[in-house]
């Protein structure tokens, strides 16, 4: 299980390693940060993927990776001033105030909270998220792996801000349980990937 936009570029990858091992079967779930622990806890998967340290003591956290954090907005933006955004108005999605804040904080002084924006639209599918910004109906900010795996490229722009963010993703695991050998090569083909 993962957060979406890490999940657009493992999961095809994982399906790869499947082909090379037939006796290997995927399961691979996109969810939120709190389903990712909860799943762990409940011994209802092996790894998990999380955006944030768990709270459990359960769960054992790695940070393996880091994924910029992007504005994107249609592609007929060439410099995504403030004023620029307040017209867009926003895309939401359901990490979008937090990728919002975390992004936008950091570049625009204005900025308070994604409340800031007329809200022109919401998806909670990953792969949909951008098919709005693309229509030029407002911007968002989503993970990199999210934006690298939009279908229709040409349509949007990504904007590299002066301060860059990004996430960290931890690898996460219940330490109560102990992975089959076959864990071992999912990870560290992972890791290679990430």
């Amino acid at each position: 299980m993962s957060p979406g936009s890490v999940g657009l570029k493992l999961y095809p990858k994982l399906l790869s390693l499947q082909q090379q091992h037939p006796k290997l079967i995927i399961d691979y779930r996109f969810a939120p940060n709190l389903d990712i622990e909860r799943a762990l806890v409940n011994h209802e998967i092996d790894i998990g993927f999380m955006t944030t340290i768990s709270a459990s003591e359960t769960i054992s956290c790695q940070a393996i990776a880091t994924e910029a954090l992007m504005l994107v907005t249609p592609a007929s933006i060439e410099t995504p001033s403030w004023d620029t955004l307040i017209q867009l108005g926003f895309i939401d999605h359901p990490d979008g105030a937090h990728h919002a804040s975390m992004l936008l904080s950091a570049n625009y002084p204005k900025f308070q909270h994604s409340n800031d924006f007329e809200q022109k639209g919401f998806s909670n599918q990953i792969a949909l998220i951008l098919e709005p910004v693309g229509r030029g109906l407002g911007f968002t900010v989503l993970p990199a792996h999210a934006v690298a795996a939009y279908e229709k490229p040409q349509l949007i722009k990504s904007h590299y801000l002066p301060t860059p963010v990004s996430e960290t993703l931890y690898l996460v695991t219940n330490h109560d349980h102990v992975l089959p050998n076959r864990m071992q090569t999912v990870i560290s083909e992972i890791k290679r990937w990430l």
